[in-house]
């Protein structure tokens, strides 16, 4: 099935905070469904599908009920990390397709930053016994393919902190981001440094909050008075160790973005704004590389000189300053991607960072860890007139 043009983005909302110490996060799911459901002028009582990862309770049917949502015919409880928002995109688009749905609510929210929650550790997994006993953390196995990287193709430390300075210039125009102050590659190469090559400035925020988006029909979209988004394409794809084997340069990217282009059947040249997940600077270096935007081992002159930089850039990426400086919510970055996107694709991201005459967006997200395993997933947007 082709999930091309049979859904559409009618509603989007990020939480405005970034530490909520005095909410559950029950509460926070609350807060930005119904803000979603108002941008889309829509009612709970419209809602007959739901997409969450929430871990709370039993999942769903906790959220469901919390909510207040009485008439569902499609659930979905996909979990695969940073990336699940955008494979809960394309799910909605196929069960709206296929008649499961006409409106679905994606949710997600959480409070690690509250909570001082750190990585959590997974027992009872097949790696569990060869892998965490030996305490990896999540910037050391990030390091690991940066300095795979750097190997391999010279990539230096300076070219990864442009990543970090186009984050900062746009972050500055956010009011909500957690970090507004614009920085140097110097500085960006002066902060502590956390497990070679990444120093601190490499790194994302942690961050309490959450977003939602509303999917619907084409047929409820005409009914609507806003501007909504429609579903081109979706991808994704799982790259795992291979019991060793792993090319540490390279995400499971390379298979989620073929797919998405060719079912949007447009290419990389089409897309004039990305919301590439920002875990690391190097996350956004091999992502890039991977979906055919440069060639492998050119995403350090890429991303320099303000290539990533909007308005004007070669391919402005994560205009609200992303999750090396806005907003990374529960640990998980990929839904406020897809509202930025959003935002440019209507033509209200804020002024100094709007993409005239924006038609196609790209938004990836990577679940997991590139050094070990994880899942990538590709969605790409198209303006409606």
């Amino acid at each position: 099935m082709n999930i091309k043009g049979q859904a559409l983005i009618a509603g989007v909302f990020e939480h405005p905070d970034r530490l909520i110490p005095d909410k559950s996060t029950a509460q926070i799911h609350a807060e930005v469904v119904a803000g979603a459901l108002a941008d889309a002028g829509l009612q709970h009582s419209d809602v007959d599908g739901l997409i969450s990862d929430a871990t709370l309770g039993t999942g769903p049917m906790s959220i469901t009920e919390y909510l207040g949502f009485n008439n569902l015919s499609y659930v979905d409880s996909t979990n695969s990390g940073g990336s699940s928002y955008m494979l809960h995109a394309g799910h909605a688009a196929a069960a709206i397709a296929m008649g499961k749905c006409n409106i679905a609510v994606v949710a997600m929210a959480g409070r690690p930053r509250s909570e001082k929650r750190g990585r959590p550790i997974v027992t009872g997994v097949p790696e569990h016994a060869f892998e965490e006993v030996f305490g990896p953390t999540g910037v050391g196995l990030y390091a690991l393919a940066a300095k795979r990287h750097m190997h391999e193709y010279g990539t230096t430390s300076a070219e990864l902190a442009e990543i970090k300075v186009a984050a900062s210039t746009h972050a500055q125009h956010n009011p909500n981001a957690l970090l507004k102050k614009v920085v140097t590659v110097d500085e960006v190469l002066d902060s502590p440094m956390i497990s070679d090559p990444l120093h601190r400035l490499d790194c994302c925020v942690t961050t309490d909050g959450g977003g939602a988006m509303v999917i619907v029909s084409p047929e409820v979209a005409k009914s609507l008075d806003r501007a909504a988004p429609v579903i081109l394409g979706q991808g994704e794809a799982v790259g795992h160790s291979g019991n060793g084997r792993r090319d540490l340069t390279a995400t499971a990217a390379v298979q989620s973005g073929p797919r998405a282009f060719e079912e949007a059947g447009i290419t990389p040249s089409n897309i004039d704004y990305a919301g590439i997940y920002d875990s690391f600077t190097i996350t956004v270096l091999e992502t890039i590389e991977d979906l055919g935007f440069c060639a492998k081992g050119e995403g350090g002159g890429f991303v320099s000189d303000g290539g990533l930089i909007a308005p004007f850039g070669h391919l402005p990426t994560n205009t609200d300053g992303g999750g090396l400086c806005n907003n990374h919510p529960n640990r998980r970055g990929g839904m406020v991607k897809i509202v930025e996107a959003v935002r440019q694709l209507r033509g209200e991201a804020h002024p100094e960072v709007q993409i005239p005459d924006c038609e196609f967006a790209l938004i990836h997200g990577t679940g997991g860890m590139i050094a070990t395993r994880h899942v990538s997933s590709t969605l790409i947007l198209g303006r409606t007139q």
